[in-house]
């Protein structure tokens, strides 16, 4: 029954028996497949293709007489009596038919649909044009359905011809010859979109496209939330739509090279199939049973919730044929179990045992899984297996592998990073083999293990011990704590207790953070900064957290300390990293935030191996949101703060590849009026301080627009500003830029990781000019942040030319390393030395 409603579905809603009354004194319709020139296909006229099973014409998508004159032009199968388009023109701009419509092919090689009044209604010059230059002769449609604009004399199916072709421009169906995904050297993206109701063809909410970031595959898409995706080819078929491989009516193919990712397929039998994206968001295969004159659905691909994108959370698994769905995977828990229980599963799961790189990690091979969304996977498709788990394995922030193409005995390598998502089981065929990391300890326990009382005997004596230590250790704490009061004078541990109080800052215990932290283990250290190291730890709760520990040979001190404190305490924004509470006690002093497991900045775009994993796009959205967290701390927050050390080493970035700018330890706080002050005290990190407080002390808001632009060009070029080094010249990063700017390369920027396409050109170039900007030598020349967010979120923005930059000129390349005497450039003469910097 349910087959049979989708079916009548699908029939009412692309059905149209119109009736041309008013057009039957007219001209019957042309028999030809083509017009030339400056030739006129009129109203009621059509293109019929030379094998007859398709035809190109004008129509009305409805067979109410209150909305008869609304037509569109559009190509429909010719031989199958329920009218079904395969592709229309103008979707979203229809026109009345007493406007008498007509379509040409204009001298420039375009296709336009005009009115009576020489009005343009359409042109195949609005979609992505081709970049081909041919001077076009005609334009012909083809047996296979595609229409296209020819540039030699020629009736054969020659791509190589084509100056433009209506397969570039899919409506809602995909036939055969059709490729749906992107071209990267035209820069097409080629994608279905659903019409908006049964009877309107123009634009509706529902996207299927080729997801080309990280390990390619399709998804579908309601505005920018995933529905659905049919997981990575696996060379055979789709990791998670078993359905769409090779079969009696279809050959599916899929072609991933450095100029193509697209799906395709290859009919087998002579009948009519396609994929069709209908206005509810379904997706159907169709074929066409000519005995029962009816389109018969032949795979509905979101038959089963399982299919919904990511429905059991992150490392939940979802079973279709299992009384219950979701579950998560061995060696994991829920995160919230009673929402579990009221079948709530989108909270997801977390490792029943914490990772602990370099102590045993392992894993543990999970078959006939559609594998995790893979956006921001790594893939080397000449890499085996083995090598795959040993590239894996030295990565701790790696979380799972598998096999790219699972072909004889496999190849390939992909690599996960963070919570795995959207993944599902199959039990009657489908699916590969993942292996997901493991701690030690998780290991032997799904393979049998030790045995269990002899571990809770370690674990008791191992804590006995521990107590002990610690109580000892208390002791001598207590004893070095009185001693260093009174030869020092500082004052009670206890009342920077209470001025923490006053923060309204929660106060971790010393053991609580010790324990987390495996008592500071060298294994748990994920970072190190000014302030000292940064542990990794974990709470009795299960809550992941990185403890910010003063170093005895700490840069900073008590006074970086409480300023990061007073200051992170009262900020709150998405782009800011989240601070849990502090530990002031045995003369320690710690900050505890909330974990970030990709870690910093720096570790991706300055990495040949991990800067692949971040597209355009999602460097686009990393520098907005750098620039939306600045923006709050230098006119939303409660205070106006001036960072001073913004730089890529302090951007950290949470599960989705979010920005969040960290390490306040050197920040500043500004009145109401000020603007600007100066310090004798130059902190900073060379490369990304401005002229005016590297040679002066004087800081502003100006100063983190300076670093803001350096950083934007190290987002986009991949490249450092300190050290970069090019042959031929002495500039640095940008000085370089800079060149490149005036001399109109600008785009040889760009990181060589990713490919600047048509759609993203303006935003790339946009926010090199930004940076540049931003990085001009006099403070006043730079724009604000509310002026960078404008001039980076707005198209249509006219934004200046930039000025010479600060600091352009690298040291000589004959120096060697960092050190007290680096010396920049400072407009034309002025050189600084000994900075005090990081």
């Amino acid at each position: 029954m349910e087959g049979t409603a989708l079916l009548l579905f699908f029939i009412s809603a692309h059905t149209l028996l119109p009736l041309f009354l008013h057009m039957s004194s007219l001209a019957t319709a042309t028999a030809t497949n083509s017009i030339t020139i400056n030739q006129t296909l009129s109203f009621n006229q059509t293109l019929i293709s030379s094998n007859q099973n398709f035809k190109l014409g004008f129509f009305t998508p409805t067979n109410s007489n209150s909305n008869s004159n609304i037509w569109y032009l559009g190509i429909w199968f010719n031989k199958i009596p329920i009218r079904t388009y395969v592709w229309i023109a103008n979707r979203d701009n229809p026109f009345h038919s007493s406007s008498s419509p007509a379509l040409k092919l204009n001298n420039n090689g375009h296709l336009t649909l005009v009115n009576e009044t020489n009005h343009v209604i359409w042109s195949s010059s609005s979609l992505n044009p081709s970049n081909r230059t041919h001077t076009p002769v005609f334009a012909l449609l083809l047996d296979n359905g595609n229409l296209v604009i020819k540039s030699q004399i020629s009736t054969n199916d020659d791509s190589n011809g084509y100056v433009w072709q209506s397969f570039d421009h899919p409506s809602d169906n995909l036939i055969d010859g059709m490729k749906l995904g992107c071209d990267l050297k035209l820069g097409l993206s080629r994608k279905l979109r659903s019409w908006k109701s049964s009877d309107d063809p123009s634009n509706g909410d529902f996207v299927y496209e080729m997801e080309r970031r990280g390990f390619p595959g399709l998804v579908l898409r309601n505005g920018s939330t995933n529905l659905y995706r049919t997981g990575p080819w696996t060379g055979i078929q789709f990791s998670g739509t078993p359905e769409l491989k090779k079969n009696p009516v279809f050959e599916p193919i899929f072609v991933y090279d450095k100029e193509e990712v697209y799906y395709a397929f290859r009919r087998t039998e002579a009948v009519v199939s396609m994929l069709r994206l209908d206005p509810t968001g379904s997706l159907y295969r169709v074929t066409w049973n000519d005995r029962r004159l009816q389109w018969v659905v032949m795979i509905s691909v979101l038959k089963d919730q399982c299919n919904k994108y990511g429905l059991c959370g992150a490392h939940g698994v979802c079973n279709v044929d299992d009384p219950v769905p979701c579950k998560c995977l061995k060696g994991f828990v829920p995160n919230a179990p009673q929402n579990w229980s009221r079948v709530d599963w989108s909270g997801g799961c977390r490792r029943r045992t914490s990772l602990d790189c370099g102590k045993g990690d392992g894993f543990v091979k999970f078959s006939s899984l559609k594998v995790p969304d893979s956006t921001f996977a790594w893939v080397n498709m000449s890499m085996g297996l083995g090598e795959c788990r040993m590239k894996c394995l030295k990565n701790c922030s790696c979380t799972a592998f598998a096999n790219a193409d699972v072909r004889d005995s496999g190849s390939g390598c992909v690599l996960w990073f963070g919570d795995l998502i959207d993944l599902r089981e199959f039990t009657a065929g489908g699916g590969q083999d993942l292996y997901v990391r493991m701690a030690a300890s998780e290991l032997e326990a799904q393979q049998g293990g030790s045995n269990k009382k002899k571990k809770r005997a370690v674990v008791v004596a191992s804590v006995s011990v521990v107590t002990g230590i610690l109580l000892v250790a208390s002791i001598v704490w207590c004893f070095i704590l009185s001693t260093r009061r009174r030869q020092r004078g500082e004052g009670s541990i206890n009342q920077d207790r209470d001025s923490t109080r006053e923060l309204e800052l929660p106060l971790f215990d010393f053991v609580t953070v010790a324990t987390a932290t495996n008592n500071f283990s060298n294994n748990k250290v994920v970072g190190e900064g000014g302030f000292g190291p940064v542990y990794k730890g974990i709470l009795p709760n299960g809550q992941e957290i990185a403890v910010k520990r003063l170093s005895e040979n700490s840069g900073q001190g008590l006074r970086e300390f409480k300023n990061e404190i007073i200051l992170i305490s009262k900020l709150q924004h998405r782009n800011l990293v989240k601070v849990l509470g502090c530990c002031i006690q045995r003369e320690e002093m710690m900050l505890v935030y909330e974990y970030m497991p990709n870690k910093s900045l720096d570790n991706f775009i300055f990495d040949k191996e991990r800067s692949q994993l971040l597209c355009w796009e999602k460097r686009f959205d990393i520098i907005i949101g750098i620039a939306q967290g600045l923006l709050y701390l230098h006119r939303d927050s409660r205070l106006r703060i001036i960072h001073r050390d913004l730089k890529a080493a302090n951007i950290l970035l949470d599960r989705e590849m979010n920005p969040k700018i960290s390490d306040f330890g050197l920040a500043k706080t500004f009145g109401g009026d000020e603007t600007q002050a100066n310090t004798r005290r130059v902190v900073g990190t060379y490369g990304y301080m401005s002229p005016e407080y590297a040679a002066d002390g004087l800081f502003s808001m100006k100063s983190d627009v300076f670093s803001f632009g350096v950083l934007t060009l190290e987002i986009v070029s991949g490249k450092r500003n300190k050290g970069f080094y090019l042959a031929g010249h002495d500039f640095n990063l940008l000085g370089h830029a800079w060149n490149l700017w005036n001399e109109d390369r600008a785009l040889e920027l760009v990181d060589e990781v990713f490919t600047v396409d048509v759609s993203s050109r303006s935003a790339v170039l946009r926010c090199i000019q930004v940076g540049l900007l931003c990085v001009q030598q006099r403070l006043d020349d730079r724009p604000t942040m509310p002026s960078v967010v404008m001039m980076l979120g707005s198209e249509s923005a006219n934004l200046p030319q930039p000025k010479q930059p600060g600091f352009y000129y690298e040291r000589s390349s004959t120096d060697e390393g960092p050190s007290s005497s680096d010396k920049f450039s400072y407009g034309k003469n002025l050189s600084f030395t000994q900075l005090e910097g990081r």
